[in-house]
């Protein structure tokens, strides 16, 4: 195992800094074992205040998943249904059928960007404007038919959330999202530290400092600044929420597991990324994801997300890369590139394997092979549930786990894995034993047998 990883994380941010031409760029490695790690490179361009750790950045579309967190928190609160149309809760001129699940996904078919030409005049509209114009924005595609990044939906998100909770969008991110996790860095506007944001020239090494403008009422989607260690914290958050919010007090980890499933592809052809509910989601490889968002505004880029699967993960992996240049793409691929090394070279402790109690006495008559649709699987108790997997499955595929219902014992719902949200029945003879059971209505047996209910074994065919 490497015994320095932070020397290659360092040198992996040193490289992208110089290749990608960032004034300033600034890392931060977040994982519930181990010390947070930072490191700065360049130049804030601000005198009064060197780059460092404290050095805010705009962080851009970032701030959607921010958004979608309140947008989710409502939901649970039962202030909102997910496929409930907007005009339900808002008054619009336009467009007031668009779900607020469609929205979070960006396959409602909102234009890109608010009424007017806001990136030419740097004017963005106030929260009322966002609303009254909905009529001059375009429907650019059927709603559903297909991903289309909008920053206008996000915006329009935002003045939901502020009508349901009677308190502008900045009031309610601050009170139920930055606050509650202390993201004392995470401001709404640039604070003293905040570093310069540039343009980088392409044929020079001249750069030009950008101007930064309120986002107003579209600021739910972009409108946040912070530091990389905050953003590191929340990419932790997004994929691993125990580590960061054991007691749920932002959001349920249930309800993150719903953000983070994929809703829609980015592209119908290259299948990348993915897009959950406000949460980019980009595979990695087998059953390994990153879950966060990235973010660009004039002068800066920004990357934060946390890791899920795989092995050797530690818990509440997560990283943030921001930058003082609008163009860098590097920062895109950085965050991703730091987050495996961050696995490769320092893993998870493997934590010794010890007895346990035996499975409770009304499942023990389960565990062990079964036959469904003539497939062999194996049921199992482990880490105090009920497990099945198939029996010539690869090792790493998660098993299918199962609850009871309360107070019906021989009924269990599959929580995760193959058949999630479908039932197991168990069925038992005069003795207790479980001698059959049904899984998603389908036939379970301890002999492999046909649709007909006799036994493969017995042959049949009548040649």
């Amino acid at each position: 195992m490497e015994t320095h990883p932070p020397v290659r994380y360092e040198r992996a941010v040193r490289k992208a800094q110089a290749d990608g031409r960032v004034p300033a760029l600034a890392v931060a490695l977040h994982r519930a074992d181990r010390d947070p790690w930072v490191l700065t490179v360049g130049d804030s361009g601000n005198p009064a205040h060197p780059l460092g750790p404290g050095t805010r950045f705009r962080i851009g579309s970032i701030t959607k998943t921010f958004t979608a967190v309140l947008v989710l928190q409502a939901r649970d609160d039962g202030l909102l249904d997910l496929d409930d149309p907007i005009a339900k809760h808002l008054s619009v001129p336009a467009h007031g059928d668009a779900t607020v699940r469609r929205l979070l996904s960006h396959t409602a078919g909102f234009q890109r960007e608010p009424y007017g030409d806001i990136w030419d005049t740097l004017r963005a509209p106030d929260d009322g404007e966002v609303l009254a114009q909905l009529d001059r924005a375009e429907r650019v595609l059927p709603n559903g038919r297909r991903f289309h990044y909008s920053n206008l939906g996000f915006a329009v998100l935002g003045q939901l959330v502020a009508k349901l909770r009677g308190r502008t969008w900045a009031e309610v991110v601050t009170e139920r999202v930055i606050e509650p996790l202390g993201l004392g860095a995470t401001t709404l506007h640039p604070p003293r530290e905040a570093a310069v944001g540039y343009v980088v020239d392409d044929f020079s090494d001249a750069a030009r400092p950008e101007p930064q403008t309120d986002l107003g009422g579209a600021g739910p989607a972009a409108q946040l600044w912070s530091t990389a260690g905050d953003m590191a914290t929340w990419g932790a958050f997004l994929a691993d929420p125990a580590t960061v919010d054991p007691n749920g007090k932002v959001l349920a980890a249930a309800t993150l597991d719903e953000m983070r499933f994929p809703a829609t592809v980015t592209h119908e052809a290259l299948w990348l990324d993915g897009f959950g509910l406000g949460l980019i989601v980009e595979p990695q490889g087998r059953f390994v994801t990153h879950v966060g968002h990235d973010g660009a505004m004039p002068g800066f880029r920004a990357a934060a997300y946390g890791r899920r699967g795989g092995d050797g993960l530690p818990p509440g992996l997560g990283c943030a890369v921001l930058g003082s240049s609008g163009t860098a793409r590097v920062i895109n691929e950085l965050v991703h590139d730091l987050l495996k090394l961050a696995v490769e070279l320092d893993p998870a402790e493997i934590s010794p394997w010890r007895i346990a109690p035996p499975a409770p006495e009304e499942y023990r008559s389960i565990l062990g092979h079964w036959y469904s649709e003539g497939t062999p699987l194996v049921f199992a108790w482990h880490g105090g549930a009920l497990q099945a997997r198939l029996a010539d499955g690869a090792a790493d595929v998660p098993p299918a786990i199962f609850e009871p219902l309360p107070g019906r014992p021989d009924v269990l719902r599959t929580v995760s894995g193959r058949e999630t949200g479908e039932l197991l029945r168990l069925s038992r003879d005069s003795s207790g034993t479980v001698v059959r059971m049904h899984w998603a209505t389908y036939r379970v047996t301890r002999v492999q047998d046909g649709f007909d209910g006799g036994p493969a074994s017995a042959g049949g065919f009548d040649a």
